[in-house]
């Protein structure tokens, strides 16, 4: 079922992804070589905790930290670890939720650590153009294979590969609520789309091949070539003008192209 959410729901799923947005602007600032991924995760924590909300990931059907720091050709999901720690030239995915006053946010970027070649920082770049170009396809009345599909053209443009084993997903009470959001799709397919309706969008894009497998932590997903990946997401609603506000961008609001 998917569940609309009014005014004052949408009022406290803002300041939950104002707080999350936060949160994620002080983490990119701690990101440098020989800082050590549980580290991060611990300051994370601390963050959220400090402003009286909960971590969404950590306990998550067993999962045993606050963040997803996924390094290199690791797409999503990756645990953070005393032992791994950041090199120079590594790409970093971090993804993060948390619950404020009972409502979810969820947000994920990815970042060079310290000097990265362009090929790095192009994946990363074109990663997040897929997210902004998809949702600019996330207005009332359009559907979400539209969504998907502006993600897909643009990343495979650039013969990079479209993770379609992870999607994004609705988002509320629930980290993960209905509908499914693939990051690959065909125009007018899928479920419609309207005001109120709250998504998580995040592309999860290869510089190789598609398909992915699971390592034996039974968490971690990584690229079955070995190849990098980059991921970009963040949570947003459909408003009362039927145009995506990004929750956990505040004040962002894709305008309508003339």
């Amino acid at each position: 079922m998917i569940y609309l959410k009014n005014t004052l729901q949408l009022q406290s799923m803002r300041k939950a992804g104002a707080l999350l947005y936060e949160v994620l602007c002080r983490l990119r600032e701690a990101i440098k070589p020989g800082v050590s991924t549980a580290a991060l995760d611990v300051y994370a924590e601390q963050l959220i905790r400090k402003h009286k909300a909960t971590p969404s990931f950590l306990g998550y059907h067993g999962y045993p930290a606050t963040l997803c720091t996924s390094l290199n050709d690791q797409v999503v999901h990756g645990i953070p670890s005393e032992s791994v720690f950041l090199k120079d030239g590594d790409i970093l995915s971090i993804d993060c939720g948390l619950v404020l006053e009972g409502w979810q946010a969820d947000s994920a970027f990815t970042v060079g650590v310290g000097a990265i070649t362009p090929e790095k920082q192009q994946l990363i770049d074109v990663t997040e153009e897929c997210f902004f170009r998809g949702v600019k396809q996330a207005v009332n009345g359009k559907n979400v294979g539209d969504i998907g599909h502006a993600v897909q053209i643009y990343a495979e443009s650039f013969g990079y590969g479209v993770v379609r084993d992870l999607t994004g997903h609705g988002i509320g009470r629930n980290m993960h609520e209905e509908p499914s959001v693939p990051n690959y799709g065909k125009p007018g397919h899928g479920v419609k789309l309207r005001p109120g309706m709250t998504l998580a969008v995040e592309p999860m894009i290869s510089m190789g091949d598609y398909h992915v497998n699971e390592l034996e932590d039974n968490w971690t997903i990584v690229t079955a070539d070995g190849s990098l990946c980059a991921h970009y997401e963040h949570t947003l609603v459909i408003n009362e003008e039927g145009l995506p506000e990004l929750l956990t961008y505040p004040g962002f609001i894709l305008m309508e192209e003339a």
